[in-house]
């Protein structure tokens, strides 16, 4: 055999290797984790949603992982009953667990705070609802129009006085402002028997 014959025979035995051990075990596993019981893949509107959170960079000040006993304080904050399993990700294409907690974590956050009113309110201007905040508003979400030209099928937000729209003004959500409300509201931990 020539000296070239053997480097390639051994770049190749390196990268077979290589790929098995770093992409094709992985997926293996992961192809036999089943969904956790109440998770569903997601809507055309949820997605919708999801891409809104992805676009607007939420990850990078809000995880999605609640840490189990003995790792954190995250179930004695309230932030879930329990910590995250691998079946509650399977429907995201590529997960979005989060880089820090600037603000808090959202993996649980539709049975913390369902109400769609509160959510959109904090979209619009974050301080309105939670005082001191340091989540940047995102008003762009949002239509203000004067309310004798809101048409019945839009969903007006309530904002409190001092960050309300001046005038006969009020605050309408858009679609993807909803959408992201709905995404949120699938960050929900369902209760495992034997948890």
């Amino acid at each position: 055999m020539t000296r070239s014959l053997l480097i390639f025979m051994g770049a190749f035995a390196a990268i077979s290797m290589s790929f098995t051990a770093l992409a094709l075990l992985p997926s293996l596993q992961l192809s036999t984790i089943e969904p956790t019981p109440g998770t569903d893949d997601y809507t055309y509107e949820e997605q919708l949603g999801r891409d809104v959170y992805l676009r607007e960079g939420c990850i990078y000040c809000h995880t999605q992982q609640v840490r189990p006993q003995g790792f954190g304080a995250d179930i004695q904050r309230g932030w879930g009953d329990r910590g995250s399993r691998p079946g509650d990700y399977v429907y995201d294409e590529t997960h979005q667990l989060g880089t820090m907690r600037t603000g808090p974590d959202l993996h649980d956050i539709a049975s913390r705070q369902p109400s769609r009113d509160w959510h959109l309110a904090h979209l619009y201007q974050p301080r309105s609802v939670s005082p001191g905040s340091v989540m940047p508003a995102y008003p762009y979400l949002f239509e203000v129009k004067p309310e004798s030209r809101v048409r019945p099928s839009e969903v007006t937000v309530p904002i409190s006085p001092q960050y309300a729209p001046p005038g006969d003004s009020v605050v309408v959500a858009t679609e993807e402002a909803l959408a992201l409300y709905e995404y949120l509201m699938t960050l929900k931990l369902e209760e495992m028997s034997g948890s």
